[in-house]
């Protein structure tokens, strides 16, 4: 009786109940691609980009290469800034890109507070120089120049002034120092980086009165609100040293350690800082100052070569200084040597030289596809930045294998992590085979020599970064990765 009963019960409901309108929702997935968590901190897209331009130049110029100072008082009368030929920013620029450089940064007010362009904040500026070149508009120049040749350009502007009477007092960041970043501002929406010493208060002019102001940076300069002011006009500019988006690397020798975070501080960060605060290594390609001093000399290629392994291929950037001489040009040693610069980095670690797209790659463990995006082995050496290998959640030892054909005969290994999503890897091995079958570690697990990754990573197989030495000959390269903060995120592995 209870299956006629029912069936009469549901079908009296069905004559009686109200008619009913339904509509089909499609359901959306969370992570419909499989992605990886992020692993705090991450960066910002601009400070991703900002890490990619890699290598650039600095030029130091302005009254200091005419007095022959390196830090002047700020009480320097502004006709001794005379150039004796017409200043050439176009010309520091074509010399930084023949050495392989993206891009340069234009010091055009140092601590002495003279100015490079006709600010309307001080009357110690480029307009009261003397001779027909002094009121050349170097910022002006320079972001032009940058534009013709496809490079990234900034400038650097010192948040000390020894010579304005402001300095110190509550007047100076309102009416000088922010007024004149947005001077500088104007000159283009498209640069890269501000550059803001870390050399604030001292001894000084200060308008006449002279003595010692001392101030406290972390809120003395009101670095919020420049901020958010300079990225409303320029989104794609980091703000270096004061400005807290990026770090010095500690020296000014042209090397970063070889364990290196994207965050924390000095040569080596800090694993568990929690702002993302890439490190820059600033260095100079000349035996002198950072302005130009008669008689200085240019490091050779070879001792170059070395701060680029010790910087751009141990996770920071590198910003070479190229100092312009009295005529606003760069002295043509300093111009032959960045050509041959630019070549021996062509001929090492140049697009063209890597062999990695030669090599069959294969995984020890990979991550499952998701509905748009793949995370195979294959995905380190097809080209694309915006690839990864990623391997599943929770494992953080694995392998990536490439093997070659023939025998090669290799010096570098080019490594990159995919951080957008966080800085992983802890400790990894490099391994070589000769034969397929038997393989040999260059490193141990848990040496500095092979930990962090971050950005970029070149390891020299024989050790060394200064000598080059004559490659081994190979049939393989395997990256093992021994530990990582999460699943390992690797875009970009290059062989040389």
């Amino acid at each position: 009786m209870f299956k006629p009963i029912l069936c009469g019960v549901l079908s009296a409901f069905a004559l009686t109940a109200p008619a009913q309108n339904f509509s089909l929702i499609n359901q959306s997935l969370a992570n419909p691609d499989n992605e990886p968590a992020p692993v705090h901190p991450i960066p910002h897209d601009r400070q991703v980009k900002w890490n990619e331009t890699e290598f650039y130049a600095f030029f130091h110029y302005g009254m200091n290469t005419f007095t022959g100072l390196e830090w002047g008082n700020g009480d320097e009368d502004e006709a001794r800034y005379a150039p004796t030929a017409e200043p050439n920013p176009r010309q520091w620029l074509a010399a930084a890109k023949a050495a392989g450089m993206k891009g340069g940064i234009a010091v055009v007010k140092h601590h002495d507070g003279f100015c490079l362009w006709p600010t309307e904040t001080t009357t110690h500026n480029c307009t009261r120089g003397s001779g027909p070149y002094a009121a050349t508009n170097i910022p002006e120049k320079f972001a032009e120049a940058a534009r013709e040749l496809d490079l990234k350009y900034g400038f650097y502007i010192s948040p000390w002034d020894r010579n304005s009477a402001h300095y110190g007092r509550d007047t100076y960041v309102r009416e000088v120092f922010l007024r004149q970043c947005a001077e500088i501002a104007q000159y283009g929406d498209d640069q890269f980086e501000m550059w803001f010493d870390g050399a604030n208060g001292g001894s000084g002019y200060y308008g006449g009165e002279g003595g010692n102001r001392s101030i406290d940076a972390s809120t003395y300069y009101d670095i919020p609100n420049l901020r958010d002011s300079i990225h409303k006009v320029m989104p794609d500019c980091v703000m270096w040293g004061v400005g807290g988006e990026a770090r010095w690397i500690g020296n000014e020798a042209g090397w970063a350690g070889e364990k290196n975070w994207c965050y924390g501080s000095g040569t080596s960060g800090n694993e568990d800082a929690y702002e993302w605060n890439a490190g820059e290594s600033d260095a100079k390609a000349t035996n002198r100052g950072w302005f130009w001093h008669e008689g200085e000399g240019v490091l050779s290629a070879a001792r170059l070569w070395q701060m680029y392994m010790e910087t751009v291929g141990r996770n920071a950037t590198l910003i070479l200084n190229l100092p312009p001489d009295q005529s606003g040009s760069l002295p043509e040693a300093t111009v032959n040597r960045m050509t041959e610069l630019g070549e021996l980095l062509k001929q090492r670690v140049g697009d063209d030289k890597d062999i990695a797209p030669l090599a069959t790659v294969t995984a020890s463990e990979t991550r499952a596809s998701g509905a748009n995006r793949t995370y195979v082995a294959t995905n380190v050496n097809d080209g694309d930045k915006n690839t990864y290998w990623a391997t599943s959640d929770g494992v953080t030892d694995a392998t990536l294998t490439f093997m070659f054909p023939e025998t090669k005969n290799v010096h570098l290994i080019s490594i990159m992590e995919y951080i957008r999503k966080g800085q992983r890897v802890k400790d990894f091995i490099i391994e070589t085979t000769t034969d397929g079958t038997t393989w040999t570690s260059i490193s141990e697990p848990s040496q500095d020599f092979t930990s962090t990754i971050g950005y970029k990573r070149i390891i020299p197989l024989n050790g060394s970064t200064s000598n080059y030495g004559d490659g081994f000959n190979i049939k393989g390269v395997r990256l093992h990765i021994t530990d990582a903060k999460a699943c390992p995120l690797i875009h970009t592995v290059q062989i040389f």
